[in-house]
């Protein structure tokens, strides 16, 4: 079954032990925030640095896992189409748009979007770490400075994941305009059984 997380939202949902999760990009160009914990254990979650330590690359995609906090693997990569995700920058948050985007009032965030909707599974706003950032462009100049340029999705790109252990997952359809290419738009997921 495919579920549509409108733009500038979020879900949050159960994955089991092999089954597999397809997040989809369906207009092009829209980021999607994901962080991971453990069904059983929710103190065990995705780390950014374990991730790009264990799998010696800043740039995420086929073949590489996501893994936890305690050195474990959370999830693996079988298919990537548009291969440019990374760590490289946190959940936006009310304090992005204030700081960064010299927003006055109100936005809309992933970092709102993920805690929201992980609520029900007791995970606090302090328990939400760093994301896996799904189609984001996130350029690195020989310096270190970064930029954020529009994703390279295309309409129908998708990444394919299969769950290492039971999880609680939460997705964003992402609220920053310099990640999106200055839009808002919906993000597309399956959760697919395990193929025998």
């Amino acid at each position: 079954m495919k579920y549509k997380i409108e733009k500038q939202s979020g879900a949050a949902f159960k994955l089991k032990k092999g089954q597999k999760l397809k997040v989809i990009d369906p207009s092009g160009e829209q980021v999607s925030d994901m962080v991971l914990f453990n069904a059983h254990d929710i103190r065990e979650k995705i780390s950014s640095g374990k991730t790009m330590d264990f799998e010696e690359t800043i740039l995420i995609t086929t073949g590489n896992y996501l893994w936890s906090n305690r050195s474990r693997q959370m999830m693996k990569i079988v298919e990537d189409t548009n291969g440019r995700n990374d760590f490289l920058l946190a959940p936006c948050s009310p304090e992005t748009f204030k700081i960064m985007y010299n927003h006055d009032g109100y936005h809309p965030s992933c970092f709102e979007n993920l805690y929201t909707n992980l609520r029900p599974f007791d995970i606090h706003p302090d328990d939400v770490p760093t994301a896996f950032n799904i189609f984001m462009n996130v350029q690195f100049a020989a310096n270190g400075k970064l930029s954020v340029l529009p994703p390279l999705s295309k309409a129908g790109d998708f990444v394919l994941f299969e769950a290492e252990m039971d999880l609680i997952v939460a997705l964003t359809a992402c609220s920053a305009e310099d990640s999106n290419g200055g839009t808002f738009k919906p993000i597309h997921y399956e959760i697919l059984e395990e193929i025998e």
